[in-house]
């Protein structure tokens, strides 16, 4: 159990060689839900776009490629996310439309009222507090910005709530979990997907 909960803990922070593993991992094994998530956001063409817990970058540069007239500032609160996210992306930050820091959701220090998009795939499981963090989103959204959430887990599935147990600090919300704690932190018109097989879930909202 020792390697192992080593390993799946690096979806916390990762670092060192078993996080630049788990990022490959990440870039690859969560593309598939990443892009049905993106699939719910219709009629939204973004200019500013705040990619929040970007991994290892594969998102963000979805997200470029959707949004070509878009801008794409990604952040992780790991180092190592930050950089291999860069690397990723590199083509996109010399062309001036993306940047990538590390960074804290709970302390975004991101520009207010400045973004028609934010995105967080598979990384609430992690904050101190749902409605801290999702406060420092709404603080970077212009009015009637977006923000959307995509998990992997709806907070009721046996497989993550045995990885919960697993990785210290984990926890799985659920869907009225998530939409509680971003009214509480100011957002409205929020309303949730879930996938037809699987335990995916998006919950967008509107600030």
């Amino acid at each position: 159990m020792g390697l192992f909960k080593n390993y799946v803990s690096q979806t916390r922070k990762p670092e060192g060689f078993l996080g630049k593993m788990m990022l490959r991992g990440m870039n690859s094994g969560h593309a598939k839900m990443a892009d049905w998530g993106m699939g719910a956001l219709k009629d939204l063409a973004p200019e500013m776009i705040a990619e929040l817990g970007c991994g290892g970058g594969r998102n963000a540069g979805e997200l470029l490629c959707r949004y070509p007239n878009a801008h794409v500032d990604a952040i992780d609160y790991s180092p190592l996310s930050a950089e291999k996210a860069a690397e990723y992306n590199r083509a996109m930050i010399d062309a001036g439309r993306c940047t990538v820091s590390q960074g804290d959701v709970s302390d975004l220090g991101l520009s207010p009222e400045t973004y028609d998009l934010a995105t967080a795939f598979e990384t609430i499981y992690f904050g101190p507090s749902l409605e801290k963090c999702f406060a420092q989103v709404a603080g970077i959204l212009k009015k009637g910005g977006t923000f959307m959430i995509v998990n992997e887990s709806d907070g009721t599935d046996k497989t993550s709530l045995r990885f919960e147990r697993i990785i210290d600090g984990m926890k799985c919300y659920t869907a009225q979990d998530v939409g509680s704690a971003l009214k509480k932190a100011g957002f409205s018109s929020v309303r949730s997907v879930h996938h037809r097989l699987k335990p995916w879930l998006i919950v967008i909202a509107q600030r």
